[in-house]
């Protein structure tokens, strides 16, 4: 992927709009395809990096790093490593990934109308 240089106008213009907007702000800091789905996993409780490669098979190794570090940069999970060996890592909620709880499930809710399913996987 190019890097999209600073001073471009896309840039300049994606930076106004996410801070002329909430909703452009939230969406920066939790959109993607990937992001919501870690996300949602950590909704139940921490988890190892082996656990989220397990929960979400297709995702790739670089996705996820990738994005469990844009997380962790946002504040929106934490990552607690143990001086084991092997290294021993859990990725949780923080408390402001916290804070979205309402926001991803409502989406959650939102997503399982749309599929004609509950939560559960049972039919609505």
């Amino acid at each position: 992927m190019t890097a999209i240089k600073e001073s471009s106008t896309r840039n300049a213009n994606k930076l106004q709009s996410v801070s002329a907007c909430p909703v452009s702000y939230l969406m920066n800091k939790i959109g993607g395809h990937w992001k919501p789905i870690i996300l949602f996993q950590l909704m139940s409780g921490p988890k190892r990096y082996g656990d989220l490669k397990r929960n979400i098979p297709e995702v790739t190794e670089k996705m996820l790093i990738q994005h469990l570090k844009q997380l962790q940069a946002d504040d929106l999970i934490t990552r607690h490593a143990e001086p084991v060996v092997p290294p021993h890592v859990t990725y949780q909620l923080s408390t402001r990934g916290e804070s979205l709880r309402p926001v991803l499930d409502s989406m959650a809710m939102w997503g399982f109308g749309q599929t004609g399913r509950n939560a559960d996987g049972s039919p609505v």
